[in-house]
């Protein structure tokens, strides 16, 4: 492994990502099956992806005989972290409250989703008076 991970990945290596967090290791020849499946891709298409998530930090390859297997290195909380930080930072300008106006007016909310809002902003309502 060279360099820390990086978790600024692309639609398409989060697909190997997802592969990955599911099981690993794995070989190439398993996660070309794994994503044939729901894509059009073809081997050369699954190592290419491979090769940048190694040099990104994000996957580890170990020699296994004649092949190789391949780890996350990067894991799932820390990339949806920075996805979520870099989301919010880009389009909300780090602010949380836009971005749950925006949801709550865009998408339906069910009784469960206002329930556990509900939750959360009593949650940061009693750690605010604490620190006051």
């Amino acid at each position: 492994m060279s360099k820390p991970a990086d978790p600024s990945i692309s639609e398409a290596e989060s697909r190997v990502m997802e592969q990955l967090w599911k099981r690993a290791p794995q070989g190439s020849e398993d996660l070309v099956a794994a994503l044939h499946a729901g894509t059009d891709w073809h081997e050369n298409t699954v190592r290419t992806l491979l090769h940048r998530l190694i040099r990104k930090g994000a996957v580890h390859a170990e020699r296994d005989g004649r092949r190789y297997l391949y780890s996350p290195v990067l894991t799932r909380e820390a990339w949806q972290s920075a996805e979520s930080r870099s989301l919010l930072n880009r389009v909300f300008g780090g602010r949380v409250a836009p971005l749950l106006v925006h949801f709550s007016c865009n998408e339906k909310l069910g009784a469960k989703d206002v329930a556990e809002l509900r939750k959360l902003v009593d949650r940061l309502e009693k750690k605010e008076r604490r620190n006051d």
